[in-house]
């Protein structure tokens, strides 16, 4: 009976073989059965989903892609379809195809298409240090360099007038500098933008006429505004207003927390104009009614005065984003950069901005996604976006009937884009996240 009782034991003292998981408890059958089949009614639910969209697909990839993608006219691309498939129920892809370069350049010459080009490329190398700290630091130049490259390349003429307004800005930078020892941040930017405008209204001009008859250096084709469309034309005022109206949306959102009086009465009152009235009515503002307000003979660029336009419509609205970030940092943040010594500049740069930056990342994009699809507003005032290109097609004799393979391309093109937009200031998010969560 002891011996018995000696050889009980309650522990193991053999280790079992390690099992695999059950297969219900892992890998794709788990997270079916927990998101598709949780239950009676979300069973009932997946069912109906999984039927609906196999009606959908049905119907919609043959049309799709069963189109025809080569046709120089809606007629004769109905009557392919009807010596292949006996009737007429596909897409007719050969608008696009027909049309490409009217849908991406406008009207912009053909034998010019190389500079638009060009430009694109540019652009996204310019953007890379921007968006991505592990690019070399020294592309940052090519950043500051690329507005004046940009008008360059895209509207032509000599390279003179771009470098007279980079200069403007040197200028502006270096008043900026010399004032600022005077300890008065008005006083500096005051000094600035008068430094600025007199050699872009007085001085620049004059120099940049002697230079281009005397010295026409990298002379372009000049193309007009008008000439300017599609695609090209909604990245020209998209990008434009999305880098102008960040920065104008920060000194808005500074200004609207300021203890001055006057500084934080204009805020207001322009952010409460702005966002109180329609973006097209900006535009037709900016379009018909802003001439009536400059000297008779000024010639003021349509396409830069949308851009003017685009930049305060939306800087209003990013104004109140950020003003969200900053109300959102406790008020210890403010008091820490009190207690290191700080003045406001340095501690909204170092301290405050960063932090606010961070939190209202996902209204940033929004907003830049709103306001890049809004960039199709301008068909109103006689700009061809790619919306007003697809009219302009479907007004022509031989497409005339053409509807939703222009506007599929057109919202595909669009939903790029902006996913792409969306998917960065999710990996941005994630990338600045300093909790554990």
């Amino acid at each position: 009976m002891s011996d018995t009782t000696n050889s009980l034991s309650y522990v193991r003292k053999e280790m079992l073989d390690q099992q695999p998981a059950p297969r219900s408890q892992v890998g794709a059958s788990r997270w079916i059965r927990e998101n598709l089949f949780n239950g009676w009614f979300n069973s009932i639910l997946t069912l109906i989903s999984i039927f609906v969209i196999y009606k959908v697909l049905a119907g919609s990839l043959p049309w799709l892609f069963g189109g025809v993608w080569d046709a120089t006219s809606l007629e004769e691309c109905r009557a392919i379809l009807n010596e292949r498939f006996g009737n007429t129920h596909y897409a007719c892809w050969a608008v696009i195809t027909e049309r490409w370069n009217q849908l991406i350049y406008g009207f912009y010459p053909d034998t010019e298409y190389w500079r638009a080009n060009l430009a694109f490329v540019l652009m996204l190398v310019a953007l890379a240090p921007v968006l991505f700290d592990a690019v070399p630091r020294k592309l940052l130049w090519l950043t500051i360099a690329f507005p004046f490259i940009l008008v360059w390349l895209v509207w032509g003429g000599t390279i003179w007038g771009p470098l007279s307004v980079a200069v403007g800005f040197a200028l502006a930078g270096l008043a900026f500098k010399l004032t600022d020892a005077l300890d008065s941040m008005a006083v500096s930017a005051i000094s600035a933008v008068i430094v600025a405008f007199l050699w872009w209204l007085v001085i620049g001009p004059i120099i940049v006429g002697g230079l281009d008859s005397a010295l026409p250096v990298g002379h372009l084709q000049e193309v007009e505004s008008r000439e300017l469309g599609g695609f090209m034309i909604c990245v020209i005022i998209g990008i434009s207003g999305i880098a102008f109206s960040l920065p104008l949306g920060i000194v808005l959102a500074l200004g609207r927390k300021s203890d001055l009086f006057i500084v934080k009465t204009i805020c207001v009152g322009f952010i409460e104009f702005i966002r109180g009235v329609p973006l097209i009515t900006l535009l037709f503002t900016a379009s018909l009614l802003l001439n009536y307000f400059l000297p008779p003979g000024t010639t003021f660029d349509l396409t830069l005065r949308v851009i003017i336009m685009v930049t305060f419509f939306s800087s209003a609205y990013m104004a109140e984003v950020i003003r969200g970030g900053l109300a959102a940092l406790p008020k210890g943040q403010y008091e820490a950069a009190d207690a290191l010594g700080l003045d406001y500049w340095k501690a909204q740069r170092l301290i405050i901005m960063p932090q606010a930056l961070k939190i209202s990342i996902p209204g940033i994009v929004n907003t830049f996604i709103g306001l890049f699809k809004d960039t199709t507003l301008v068909m109103f005032i006689g700009i061809y976006d790619m919306l007003g290109l697809s009219n302009a097609i479907r007004a022509n004799a031989a497409w005339n009937g053409v509807y939703w393979e222009l506007f599929i391309f057109i919202g595909l093109v669009f939903w790029i884009c902006c996913f792409a937009m969306s998917r960065y200031s999710q990996w941005l998010e994630r990338k600045l996240r300093t909790d554990h969560r």
